[in-house]
C-alpha cells in the first residue's frame, strides 16, 4: 500500500525524461523465450505516434522517492464522424451529412513489469481522462490486440469501457521485384486539394473519417493520394480536378492515400531462429537475382524495418475492388523505392474492398480490438445518441496519424 501512495502521475518532460523512458519501453518489450517478437524502435521521439495530432498529451508515472519512471501513457483528441444524419437543406431529405463528435485516443500504456499490480495504469488512464474531459471531448478509444488479456481487463473491467469494434490490420511484404500494375487501370496522383475535396463529398459520413483531413493530407509524412479509373477514361495531363470528376465519374474507381511511418518508427522481429532468418534471406537472394520470375520473397524483417500505411482507402462500382487492387499494387512499388519491408492498412471487418487488398495472414492481425466508452453523462448529439452502443458499418476511416 506504501509504494502505491508513493506514485506521481506528471507530464512527460524531454528534457529529462527522455532516457528514462526509453528504458521503460525497453523492459516493457522483453519478447517470451523462443518466440517471435514485435519490438517497436521510436527513434528517440516518444510522442510520435500522437505528435502529428490536433492536440495530445504523454503522462509518465513516477516514484516519489526515487524519481524512477515506472509508467507512461500517450493520449491525442481530435474531432472525427461518429455517424451521419439528413441534411436539413435538402428539401427532399436525401442528403445525408456527418455528424462530428470530439473524441479522444489512448496509446502506449506502459507499466515497468518490475512494478505491475500496483493500481499504476489505472492511475495513468484516469488522469488522462481527466484532461481528455477538460478539453471537451465526449469518448475515449483504445485499441489492442484481442489476446491483450491484461490490457482488455483494465480497460473493461476497471475502467468502463466496452469492446467496440474489431477492424483488421492487413501486412503485406515488400518482395524484392516490382509488382505489375494493370494496364487495364490508370494511376492518377491527387493535389492534397484535390484529395480533400474528394474525401469530403464521398467518405466525410464514414465513421471515424477526421474533420481535420486537409490537415492529414498535407502533412509532410503522406506521401500522395492516388487514384484509379479505368484507362482511358483520364490521364494525369487531362486531370480537371475531382470536382469535375464527379460530376461525371467512370462506372469504377477507388482511392487511398500513402502515410510514411518509416521517418516516424521503426519495427523489429526478434526471436526468430537461425533457420527462419536463413530462409527469409535465401528467398530474397533468390528475387533479387531473378526479378522476371516475380517469386514471393520474405523480407527484412529481423532488422529494424520501414512501414508505409495505407488510409482513406475507398472506391465505387463493381470493379472497386480491382482498382484498390491496382493500387496496392503501386504502393508496394513505392515502399520498395523507399526501401521499407511491409505495406500496412487497417479496415473494418466488414469492408467490402477488403477482398482487393493482398496481404499475408502470418504478418497480418485478424482482430485489432477497439474498447470506447462515453466520458459524460449524455452524448451532445440525439440524432446518433451513444455512440458506444452503434452497430458498426461497413468502413471505418483509419487515422494514419495514430497508427
Amino acid at each position: 500500500m506504501g509504494e502505491k501512495c508513493e506514485i506521481v502521475v506528471r507530464e512527460f518532460d524531454p528534457s529529462k525524461d527522455l532516457s528514462r523512458v526509453e528504458d521503460v519501453e525497453r523492459r516493457c518489450e522483453v519478447g517470451s523465450g523462443g518466440k517471435l517478437s514485435l519490438f517497436t524502435d521510436l527513434l528517440g521521439d516518444p510522442i510520435c505516434r500522437v505528435r502529428h495530432s490536433p492536440s495530445f498529451l504523454m503522462l509518465v508515472a513516477e516514484m516519489n522517492s526515487t524519481k524512477e519512471i515506472v509508467g507512461m501513457i500517450r493520449g491525442c483528441i481530435k474531432i472525427v464522424t461518429s455517424g451521419k444524419k439528413f441534411s436539413r437543406i435538402d428539401k427532399f431529405n436525401t442528403k445525408c451529412v456527418p455528424v462530428y463528435t470530439k473524441v479522444a485516443y489512448i496509446l502506449g500504456l506502459r507499466v515497468s513489469p518490475s512494478h505491475r499490480r500496483m493500481g499504476i495504469g489505472l492511475k495513468l488512464v484516469l488522469r488522462l481522462e481527466e484532461w481528455f474531459r477538460q478539453n471537451g471531448a465526449e469518448y475515449s478509444y483504445m485499441a489492442t490486440e484481442n489476446d491483450n488479456y491484461a490490457s482488455v481487463k483494465l480497460f473493461t473491467d476497471k475502467c468502463g469501457y466496452s469492446k467496440f469494434r474489431t477492424p483488421s490490420i492487413l501486412v503485406n511484404p515488400v518482395f524484392a521485384h516490382r509488382v505489375t500494375v494493370s494496364d487495364r487501370v490508370t494511376i492518377i496522383k491527387l493535389t492534397p486539394n484535390d484529395a480533400e475535396s474528394l474525401y469530403r463529398h464521398r467518405f466525410s459520413t464514414t465513421e471515424f473519417f477526421p474533420r481535420d483531413i486537409d490537415s492529414v493530407l498535407s502533412n509532410k509524412l503522406s506521401l500522395g493520394t492516388f487514384l484509379a479509373v479505368p484507362r482511358g477514361s483520364f490521364t494525369q495531363d487531362s486531370w480537371s480536378g475531382s470536382e469535375s470528376f464527379l460530376l461525371n465519374p467512370p462506372d469504377s474507381w477507388a482511392i487511398v492515400s500513402i502515410w510514411n511511418c518509416n521517418d516516424v518508427f521503426k519495427l523489429e522481429v526478434r526471436g526468430a531462429s537461425l533457420f527462419r532468418r536463413t530462409l527469409a534471406k535465401t528467398t530474397r537472394i533468390i528475387d533479387g537475382m531473378l526479378p522476371f520470375l516475380r517469386l514471393p520473397s520474405i523480407p527484412e524483417v529481423f532488422r529494424p524495418f520501414g512501414v508505409h500505411f495505407l488510409y482513406g482507402l475507398g472506391g465505387e462500382g463493381p470493379r472497386a475492388a480491382k482498382f484498390v487492387k491496382a493500387l496496392c499494387a503501386h504502393a508496394h512499388n513505392l515502399a520498395k523505392e523507399s526501401g521499407c519491408s511491409v505495406v500496412a492498412t487497417e479496415v473494418a471487418s466488414r469492408e467490402p474492398l477488403r477482398r482487393g487488398i493482398p496481404y499475408w495472414k502470418r504478418l497480418s492481425c485478424a482482430e485489432d480490438l477497439w474498447c470506447m466508452k462515453l466520458l459524460g453523462e449524455d452524448s451532445s448529439d440525439e440524432s446518433v445518441g451513444d455512440w458506444t452502443k452503434s452497430p458498426p458499418g461497413l468502413s471505418i476511416f483509419v487515422d494514419p496519424r495514430e497508427f
